[in-house]
């Protein structure tokens, strides 16, 4: 029997203002379109969009620096003010070198610049934008909204984009999960041979994360939301936490 799963972007996506209402403007791009979307299928939206709506734009020129920024800054050789804001967001430094700042987000992710950025966003030369406060609060949230205009709740992925150790060019992974269960774990089933799995556990948000990524592009494609159907995904009531590995078995830090 054939397996499949279908992306389809939702473009051209209109850019958003802080406080517009992201269930309606999915719901209407889905109406004007000939879209086969129902229950048990998933939606998948780009942080930015998700930090734009709710409003995470900071200015640099409101920001002053902290003395322990300031020396950071020097080592980095990035701006003082936006140091700041990594530190502000972030638990702890894990990398500090010219051009690079790795950091672990207050929320747990590993980061570069704790996925504060510039790229795609209006305004000033100074205007940044971070991460929304609770991702999973915010897929958790456009989930009930979404189900209050369709009749019925699809699962919802928020998504960014992360480089990783080892490996050149960034993927998309799931940053807020509702609906879905993230994780799949097969451990105890049997393969192939008959051979027991002992280790299996697959990240299915994070691959439908990168998935959608495709699809969204990374520059000025104007496509941040992928509808994802033919697929059948295992509902659950776990975050995007669930993702994050415990430091008492993360062996690379």
């Amino acid at each position: 029997m054939a397996r499949q799963l279908n992306l389809v972007g939702l473009a051209p996506f209109p850019l958003v203002e802080p406080g517009d209402n992201l269930a309606k403007i999915i719901v209407a791009l889905l109406s004007s379109g000939d879209y086969e979307f129902q229950d048990g299928d998933a939606i998948v939206i780009a942080q930015k969009v998700v930090s734009k709506v709710e409003n995470r734009y900071v200015r640099l020129r409101d920001i002053e620096p902290s003395e322990n920024a300031e020396k950071l800054a020097r080592v980095v050789e990035k701006d003082a003010r936006f140091v700041e804001m990594v530190l502000r967001e972030s638990r702890v430094v894990l990398r500090a070198k010219p051009g690079l700042l790795i950091v672990e987000h207050r929320n747990g992710y590993i980061h570069a610049n704790a996925g504060i950025d510039q790229s795609n966003i209006p305004g000033h030369d100074d205007t940044v934008l971070l991460l929304p406060q609770d991702s999973d609060a915010s897929a958790r949230a456009l989930r009930n909204d979404l189900e209050e205009l369709l009749g019925f709740a699809p699962h919802v992925v928020i998504n960014d984009s992360f480089g990783r150790p080892w490996r050149n060019g960034t993927v998309g992974v799931a940053l807020g999960v509702a609906g879905l269960d993230p994780l799949y774990d097969q451990i105890g089933e049997e393969d192939l041979f008959g051979r027991k799995l002992r280790a299996t556990v697959t990240a299915v948000a994070d691959e439908l994360a990168a998935a959608a990524s495709l699809v969204m592009g990374q520059a000025a494609e104007g496509c941040p939301v992928v509808i994802v159907t033919g697929f059948s995904f295992k509902s659950g009531i776990s975050g995007a936490n669930a993702l994050l590995r415990d430091r008492a078995t993360d062996l690379f830090r």
